[in-house]
């Protein structure tokens, strides 16, 4: 339910494969309310250049105590009639979607997610949105957008530690396999990215110069159109 409205989806089977993997993903009825969430933010992502710990015990220096812990298991399904070849990895992301996984502090969530991103010529997002849909089995979702001509081209797992100083609060991302990330959202405190670099640069983390937008995915999914 949004602004008084209610969503709900309305789905026909073709067949009995079909009508397994729905009821899987809305049971307990194929017809089922659903609630579309959507998420308008901005935000800064920059890479950590020292090890983990050495972050840690410097955030800690600065005053900053430990928060909640989560884990996202991300499955980034893309159409199959995509010409890979043509694109940029920026131009395939933005057709994906996103099958996530996610345990927060115990509470396990499951969902799909749509990004939409407006990125200028520089690489700086300018603006960006989260459409997400709760599901009750991501496993059926991946079936799902399996059957309507989808496939997995990714999984990015990491797990984060929110750190909090005051008002101020951190993400900390460690990506399995990868870099150690840190989110910054803006919001009433800091309400512009400019506000966000500012900050950064005060609170002197150990960072990689010049980039407040370190893109995970396009840098992940890099990584395997290359090899």
């Amino acid at each position: 339910k949004k602004n008084g409205h209610k969503y709900r989806i309305c789905i026909n089977c073709n067949n009995a494969k079909e009508e397994e993997i729905i009821e899987k993903l809305v049971k307990p009825k194929l017809e089922v309310e659903t609630t579309l969430k959507v998420k308008e933010e901005n935000e800064i992502t920059i890479k950590i250049t020292c090890s983990n710990e050495q972050l840690i015990k410097h955030l800690k220096e600065k005053g900053f105590c430990e928060g909640r812990k989560f884990t996202l298991d991300d499955y980034y399904l893309i159409p199959k009639d995509l010409k890979l070849d043509n694109l940029t990895t920026r131009d395939i992301l933005s057709k994906a979607v996103i099958i996530r996984y996610i345990v927060d502090d115990g509470k396990i969530i499951q969902k799909i997610t749509f990004k939409k991103k407006d990125i200028n010529a520089d690489g700086e997002i300018l603006s960006q949105k989260a459409i997400n849909c709760d599901v009750l089995d991501y496993k059926a979702g991946i079936n799902l957008f399996n059957e309507l001509g989808y496939y997995q081209i990714m999984n990015i797992k990491e797990s984060d530690v929110i750190y909090y100083k005051d008002r101020l609060v951190l993400a900390i991302k460690f990506i399995e396999n990868s870099n150690t990330l840190i989110e910054i959202e803006t919001g009433d405190n800091f309400k512009t990215i400019g506000e966000l670099k500012k900050l950064v640069t005060e609170l002197e983390i150990p960072i990689e110069k010049g980039n407040y937008f370190v893109k995970k995915a396009e840098d992940e999914l890099n990584k395997i159109l290359k090899k």
